[in-house]
């Protein structure tokens, strides 16, 4: 007699690259929260367990909000778990699996791929294992440079140990766009005049939010170009790059010199941020926040006492953050040339949208628009749930609203003041913002099943807009 398998018709289910991403990151930021519950993780007042999921979200997040000092709040083994989150989120769970993965085997299967793809903002499966390992050494370079330069500042004030233990945690925070520090509730504001602490951070913050993919490009167009030119010449070489690198260039450049320009201007004469400070100190700290508020959260200036005028321009560059395939947040920096780009194309009557002489592919131009509207309407929902809940004025709620978004981790001292249902708010923005509005949308989207005979072509309506 013939046997039947009746679990052979059982289809197995498997998570999508995206619901595994979401998840994994759901999972860190779970078991982290737990860890940072643990007595051994604590010193001094105990915290709600609410506060553990919000510093711990942040850190997996790569935000920097937190409702209590942590230097204040965490022991030792409490702020190593932090900087792990931070790490790990700065690269992603999956990444880091993966790295480990290619790392035993040299070798990543299929749906390892596929998963890579999706976590690195890759087009293509092409070299993943290679590109793993770029981004390794590019991280362990970055971070252990910029260790050693902000060593040089710490070490004379903390000691040697302290110093160094300062030095490594800080520069895995900037490099990761994480706006967290064990400074103190002043966070780097007793460094503003400071010259190498700022630029080392800053530049740390622009090396984590251009991605890694510019800086292999980078590193492959320079070995191309010396073996085939003799003298420098920065419009050849910037020929060299792919349309990516371009457009990720001229976008962080012009943003940072933009926003530098912006801030200077607005609080030139404002005695609680830049009025007091000489002009050279001036154009420091105007261009650190300019740098630091596309994602990174550090302050040299105390933000409750900026003007409503310059919280709103910086909510903005907090909204439009840094660049695809790195640490930074927000909606990036490509994705706002390229909708700008669109706006240029429809202004002057052009079909296809172009830059740099190479056209930008129809489905990325959707793919901008979308993510563009999606974040405007997620961050307008979480505004509207806080100003119900929220006794602050609304410039700040503004302010709050963009940097858990964009992972900044600025705020008007406001954070500490949030309600346990204006935390919940702030930890889903935060969540959003780390894994994307298409990421979050894809998670919940049914899979497309074709049938067969339902294939159906509608007539074309004609709807008034505008």
């Amino acid at each position: 007699m013939e046997t039947v398998d009746f679990h052979k018709s059982k289809k197995k289910k498997v998570f999508s690259p995206m619901r595994r991403i979401a998840f994994s990151f759901f999972m860190v930021i779970l078991v982290g929260s737990l860890l940072l519950a643990c007595p051994f993780s604590n010193q001094g007042a105990v915290a709600p367990y609410i506060d553990h999921l919000f510093i711990a979200t942040s850190a997996t997040c790569v935000t920097g909000l937190v409702p209590v000092v942590v230097a204040d709040q965490y022991t030792l083994i409490g702020q190593l778990i932090i900087i792990l989150l931070i790490q790990i989120g700065g690269l992603g769970f999956l990444t880091l699996l993966n790295m480990f993965i290619y790392a035993l085997r040299k070798r990543l299967t299929y749906t390892n791929k596929i998963i890579m793809q999706e976590a690195l903002n890759q087009n293509s499966m092409a070299a993943i294992g290679v590109y793993i390992k770029r981004v390794i050494k590019y991280t362990a370079f970055f971070e252990i440079v910029g260790a050693l330069l902000l060593c040089i500042v710490f070490v004379p004030e903390f000691g040697l140990v302290k110093g160094i233990y300062y030095g490594f945690w800080h520069s895995i925070s900037a490099f990761c766009n994480a706006g967290f520090d064990i400074l103190g509730p002043n966070s780097l504001i007793p460094y503003q005049t400071n010259v190498l602490m700022n630029l080392t951070i800053a530049g740390l913050i622009i090396a984590g939010g251009l991605g890694f993919v510019v800086w292999i490009d980078l590193r492959m167009s320079w070995r191309h170009y010396k073996e085939n030119f003799k003298f420098f010449r920065i419009k050849t070489f910037f020929s060299s790059l792919s349309l990516h690198t371009k457009i990720v260039l001229f976008a962080t450049v012009s943003l940072l010199l933009g926003g530098t320009l912006v801030i200077l201007f607005l609080e030139y004469n404002n005695p609680g941020t830049l009025g007091p400070l000489s002009w050279g100190d001036k154009i420091l700290a105007s261009f650190f926040q300019s740098t630091t508020t596309r994602t990174a959260g550090f302050a040299s200036v105390d933000m409750a006492s900026l003007h409503d005028s310059t919280k709103l321009f910086m909510s903005i560059l907090m909204f439009i953050g840094g660049s695809p395939a790195g640490t930074a947040g927000g909606i990036k920096t490509a994705t706002l040339v390229i909708a700008l780009m669109y706006l240029h194309s429809l202004q002057n009557g052009y079909e296809v949208v172009t830059m740099f002489k190479r056209r930008i592919d129809d489905q990325v131009v959707k793919r901008s628009l979308t993510i563009a509207i999606l974040s405007f309407f997620v961050c307008s929902l979480g505004l509207f749930i806080l100003s119900m809940n929220e006794g602050a004025d609304f410039i700040d709620l503004i302010f709050e609203v963009f940097s858990a978004f964009g992972t900044v981790g600025l705020s008007a001292s406001l954070t500490p003041t949030l309600t346990v249902i204006g935390k919940i708010v702030i930890i889903i923005l935060m969540y959003i913002g780390r894994i994307g509005p298409m990421t979050m949308v894809l998670v919940f989207a049914k899979k497309y099943k074709q049938k067969k005979g339902k294939d159906i072509v509608y007539p074309v309506g004609d709807v008034l807009i505008g």
